[in-house]
């Protein structure tokens, strides 16, 4: 029998980064068309780009929740809308790096119930290539000590540029009995996705939810003219018809938090915006 099957067992899905209003739609257009005997039991999402490509405002926050998201991480960008600072500590789905200075509004990792039981998601950003903050590493121990206390099924997501610190701190939390760790940032998919020892899903970086004809969700042109001109232009998201949809699903043991399987998830998705026909 295989044991990803063991109804001692949780599904969870796991989506990259959601860029702007494609992703937005992205997801719920494959959330929505799902197959019933397919639903995974837990569902994460990062979202610190969902609000037109930088942060996330209350509106969408609300948006993505009625899709059946049931917990969302973010990263560096999710101060870029103000407005954060006003709901932040009301939005009880809603998870900021830990490693931001003791006193940073909002949580650095959130226990979560389930119907087949608790669930620990912690958010963590990388300091290479990034702006310096709060060491993670002893952070990121404290919390899932924490965190065992009451669900040995603990998810790290690690927002970081370099794939040799996500790697590294992979390994390294994998041997604390943590379940799952997604890299997310970057918002290219890579195809590692493996179980480090002793049982921790893993991949490097989840890629993103968004415009599939773009540039990691961006116009092209704005994208290319900063390389060329060393201008900062203005990034606005893709517009097209085709977006995609990266991620990963995982099972976990419910009883010992192990993980026994991780797949990868890259899907397009055709978005069909409904044209008004204007009479008269």
């Amino acid at each position: 029998m295989d044991k990803s099957m063991s109804t001692n067992t949780i599904k969870i899905l796991f989506l990259g980064d959601i860029v702007g209003k494609p992703g937005r739609l992205a997801v719920q257009k494959f959330i929505t068309q799902i197959p019933q005997e397919q639903k995974p039991d837990f569902i994460i999402a990062n979202v610190e780009n969902a609000s037109h490509g930088f942060g996330l405002t209350q509106k969408n926050y609300n948006e993505l929740l009625s899709y059946g998201i049931n917990c969302f991480t973010s990263g560096n960008h999710i101060w870029d809308k103000r407005e954060i600072f006003n709901y932040i500590d009301e939005a009880d789905k809603l998870i900021r790096p830990i490693n931001y200075p003791a006193g940073t509004l909002g949580k650095g990792y959130r226990i979560f119930e389930t119907l087949k039981g608790k669930i620990g998601v912690i958010n963590v950003l990388g300091r290479t290539f990034m702006s310096l903050i709060e060491s993670p590493w002893q952070l990121l121990e404290t919390a899932i000590n924490e965190i065992k206390k009451e669900t040995p099924i603990i998810i790290i997501d690690i927002h970081a540029e370099a794939s040799a610190e996500k790697i590294c701190m992979g390994k390294y939390y994998a041997k604390l009995g943590v379940s799952a760790i997604y890299g997310t940032h970057t918002h290219v998919q890579t195809a590692d996705e493996q179980i480090f020892e002793p049982a921790c899903a893993y991949i490097t970086d989840a890629g993103f939810c968004g415009a599939a004809d773009s540039v990691i969700g961006m116009e092209y042109e704005a994208s290319v003219n900063r390389l060329i001109t060393a201008i900062p232009d203005r990034l606005d998201v893709a517009d097209t018809g085709l977006a995609q949809i990266n991620g990963v699903i995982t099972e976990v043991d419910i009883l010992t938090g192990q993980a026994l399987s991780i797949k990868r998830i890259n899907e397009k998705i055709v978005l069909k915006e409904e044209k008004v026909i204007m009479k008269g």
